[in-house]
């Protein structure tokens, strides 16, 4: 995989297949960059969260989802309100969540950047425990929510109340400044809600689903993309 990353010029206007061209000019290097990459629905085929709720959850998580996804309320408040939705039994909802496969070019995306020198961390803002299980053999940090099985409870060791939102469950921006402040570029794949804040900040964002049409609507340039093997071939040119 050479080392150089393209930088895209990412637009509304991207044809609807996702096709991937080729820079005209400039770039960094891989080995100077952080690539962040989500988890449900970017990492995994289909979000794992409402996965969850559509096969165990009670009445109500849709209308807790719509207010989260208008900007009503923050991810913590979402999560936790879910969370109470659910049974709180850990090997019934480890084998649900394990119903919903990894993206099949997940190994090698992260094993080509990890060769070639970047910094790669999955960044998840939803129930944790199976985004920490499932991306173990990557060997990557994973920063995600936590849920303390003794007692039932969801916890968030990945806020940042100094941010100016201090909603989420996991800071996406974090990371990505902690990256700049260090002289890194930044790269973020994802592709729902949780991801908008961290595609604001991101050097390169590629962006599928509601956040490709979010960053089209909100004029934040992007690179379309609807498998990590777009990805993958994208970083590779």
């Amino acid at each position: 995989m050479p080392g150089r990353l393209p930088v895209f010029p990412g637009s509304p206007e991207a044809d609807a297949a996702g096709a991937i061209e080729p820079a005209p000019s400039g770039g960094f290097e891989l080995a100077a960059a952080s690539v962040f990459l989500d988890f449900d629905g970017t990492i995994t085929t289909g979000d794992v969260g409402v996965h969850l709720l559509e096969r165990l959850g009670a009445d109500g998580w849709r209308a807790i989802d719509a207010e989260y996804d208008a900007g009503e309320i923050g991810s913590r408040v979402c999560l936790l309100e879910e969370w109470d939705l659910l049974p709180h039994d850990q090997e019934r909802l480890r084998a649900v969540a394990a119903e919903v496969p990894l993206d099949p070019d997940l190994d090698g995306l992260v094993g080509d950047l990890l060769a070639a020198g970047a910094e790669v961390t999955v960044v998840s803002d939803g129930f944790g425990f199976y985004a920490t299980e499932r991306c173990a053999h990557l060997g990557v940090p994973v920063m995600t929510n936590a849920v303390d099985w003794e007692l039932g409870r969801l916890e968030f060791p990945h806020e940042d109340r100094c941010c100016a939102c201090s909603s989420c469950g996991t800071c996406k921006q974090a990371p990505i400044k902690d990256a700049r402040r260090r002289g890194r570029a930044t790269v973020m794949v994802g592709d729902g809600t949780s991801d908008r804040r961290a595609a604001l900040l991101a050097d390169v964002v590629f962006a599928k689903g509601a956040l490709a049409r979010w960053c089209a609507a909100n004029a934040v340039p992007f690179h379309p993309f609807e498998t990590l093997g777009e990805v993958r071939a994208a970083l590779g040119r």
